[in-house]
């Protein structure tokens, strides 16, 4: 029996099925290699990963008839599904990218769950879908009805599929809001990677707002033992409210570091990890950003055990260290 990874070449889906074959599990992962960024990064990540019991698929999940070919011989237990169109502010310049790969995919993965009688599927959704929140910590029983981009607005979507498919046909689904995911092996297109590269070359930094920005900064060793906490403990359908809300078997959980750091002080981490300080070209709050993040993760602690214990104090200075040696800065 497999365990199936989509995005297995992203950040996040890369370092689970690292996790998971480190305990022995078959992983079978399946990502497309879009261009959204720099593919050969995908290629290293995969590389860095290969093990007798990694099988790896490069097909789109969003062709339903590519995605049953990939799977067809596979027993399956268990779907991680990690792949989507990642960005916010992508999705204002290419939606229909979104609508493809995040909306018309995770059904595929839906539709895929049913069809082969899985026993569970944890999917990634995301903090965006809090928007402009006015309370916080944000909490999983909050009003999640005005995301303030297309991304947050499918993801958001995600969860409404889940909802129904679990309602219909009583499979066990995971929903986790992760909060600002950084570390090795990181996405390029995130401001972590942006501000660390451009420091380390000597180049200008954008920031938008003046800063005055706050984000719940999660390290993704802490996302990684929540993602596997939550495969080996499976929602049960057991009649009762789930966090979130659902009395079908679909709970919703936030993974965060339970904190709200400053975007200054971030940077100024950044600097003290480069030894150099950074020269900041400031610009106005783009559309589609949200000025604070902060999780709450009772129901994360009590679901899943789920506890963070990298600080940005530690997490930034290794994610530079391992930039740097990835890079050659």
């Amino acid at each position: 029996m497999a365990i199936i990874i989509t995005g297995a070449a992203g950040f996040i889906g890369a370092h689970v099925a690292r996790q998971l074959l480190a305990h022995g599990h078959h992983v079978v992962g399946l990502d497309n290699l879009n261009d959204y960024y720099d593919v050969q990064l995908k290629r290293d990540r995969l590389a860095d990963i290969a093990h007798p019991n990694f099988v790896f698929h490069q097909v789109d999940f969003a062709d339903p008839h590519a995605l049953n070919d990939a799977l067809r011989t596979v027993e399956i237990d268990t779907i991680v599904h990690l792949g989507a169109q990642a960005g916010v502010r992508y999705s204002l310049i290419n939606p229909t990218a979104y609508a493809q790969s995040n909306l018309v995919g995770h059904l595929n993965l839906l539709e895929l769950a049913r069809l082969r009688g899985v026993r569970q599927m944890v999917y990634a959704s995301s903090s965006s879908v809090y928007g402009n929140a006015q309370t916080l910590p944000l909490r999983v029983s909050d009003r999640v009805d005005h995301p303030i981009s297309l991304y947050a607005a499918t993801k958001k979507a995600n969860e409404l599929m889940s909802e129904s498919y679990a309602h219909l046909y009583r499979i066990p689904l995971t929903g986790l809001r992760f909060f600002t995911v950084y570390g090795r092996w990181g996405r390029p297109d995130m401001a972590m990677w942006i501000f660390a590269e451009k420091i380390l070359s000597g180049q200008p930094i954008t920031v938008y707002n003046q800063g005055q920005m706050r984000r719940d900064f999660t390290h993704i060793d802490d996302v990684v033992a929540g993602i596997v906490a939550a495969i080996h403990r499976p929602v049960v359908d057991d009649g009762l409210e789930k966090s979130g809300g659902s009395m079908a078997p679909h709970r919703i959980l936030n993974l965060g570091n339970h904190q709200a750091e400053e975007l200054t002080r971030v940077i100024s981490l950044i600097e003290s990890a480069c030894g150099r300080r950074a020269e900041v070209d400031y610009q106005p709050l783009q559309p589609g950003d949200v000025l604070e993040t902060f999780a709450d993760i009772r129901a994360s602690t009590a679901d899943l055990g789920f506890a963070p214990t990298t600080p940005i104090d530690v997490g930034i200075p290794d994610f530079v260290a391992w930039l740097r040696a990835y890079r050659g800065l």
